[in-house]
């Protein structure tokens, strides 16, 4: 049932199609709903967009040859709303060209135009890898076997300015087994083989690793609250969903509490969820109502997911 926003922390004035304690879902298409968003405003533009597939999905994909045309508009609005020193964080998976073996090359043509032609800087570049997908395309990879299995996304770190908040103290990973050892024998300083000369300081005990900007994260919620709830109301739950660990890692990495998080096709709502977590303000627009209708048992059993 829609629910009228009352919540303080959103400045959105229309009504909201349901609301948590730090957040809100607002169904309908971003280009009109983002216009009620004030200029610089926005922490964290964390999203995945519907892909530039060889094939039409459920979720409404444009072609690899109109993406660009297609995301323009909206790119244009994300930067007016992102805060001088926030993030637009960008997933998106790869296409083959129809009829070939041949990657297109869209990702990287937008990447250029939201540089150039937008002005958004590249933060930097990261890869999502999920070793849990499917071989696919399977024209290419099962039958011909011409090909290898696709398990990467590429992740655009853009951000207005060259210098956005971000801190990686907060997104650490424990030490290695040989980092461990490493510690508690102690190492002499020396010049590595490669030039590289390692200090003393290399064996500082700063609480974990600096993670890379590979981000291994299997999606394999099989039997997760959200996806037991659409089964047994009968609703069907949103086909492409990027696991909640993605969400949180750049959530930390780049916002602090009370921040504002927008998630302008939000799909079955990870990014809110994860966001109410973690105590950020958040703001997720989804143009499917039957996704939105699912989202909402994401909330419904926190420690399940």
């Amino acid at each position: 049932m829609k629910q009228e926003d009352t919540s303080p922390q959103n400045e959105i004035n229309f009504t909201a199609y349901y609301s948590k304690d730090y957040g809100n879902v607002y169904l309908g298409n971003t280009l009109e709903l983002i216009k009620f968003i004030p200029d610089d405003s926005v922490n964290l533009i964390l999203t995945s967009p519907p892909f530039a597939l060889t094939r039409k999905k459920e979720y409404g994909n444009e072609s690899a040859e109109k993406y660009i045309e297609w995301f323009l508009p909206f790119a244009r609005e994300f930067k007016r709303v992102l805060a001088p020193d926030g993030s637009f964080v960008l997933d998106l998976g790869g296409a083959y060209l129809p009829g070939f073996p041949v990657r297109s090359i869209y990702q990287y043509e937008l990447l250029v135009t939201l540089c150039k032609e937008v002005g958004f800087y590249l933060a930097q570049e990261f890869y999502h890898y999920n070793p849990s997908r499917l071989p696919t395309p399977a024209e290419w990879v099962t039958v011909r076997r011409i090909r290898v299995k696709d398990s990467v996304n590429v992740v655009w770190w853009l951000s207005k300015t060259p210098h956005p908040k971000a801190n990686n103290r907060k997104v650490l990973k424990p030490y290695s087994k040989s980092m461990k050892q490493l510690l508690k024998r102690g190492y002499k300083a020396k010049l590595r083989p490669s030039g590289h000369d390692i200090s003393n300081k290399f064996q500082k005990d700063n609480q974990g690793a600096i993670p890379p900007n590979l981000l291994e994260l299997a999606n394999t919620e099989s039997n997760s609250a959200y996806l037991r709830r659409c089964k047994q109301e009968g609703v069907k739950p949103h086909p492409a969903r990027f696991p909640s660990a993605f969400a949180e890692f750049f959530i930390k990495f780049v916002t602090d509490e009370g921040d504002v998080v927008l998630d302008p096709f939000s799909g079955s709502n990870t990014t809110g969820f994860v966001a109410e977590n973690l105590k950020r303000r958040w703001t997720s627009f989804e143009i499917n109502e039957d996704y939105i209708l699912g989202s909402r048992y994401r909330f419904e059993d926190i420690k399940s997911e």
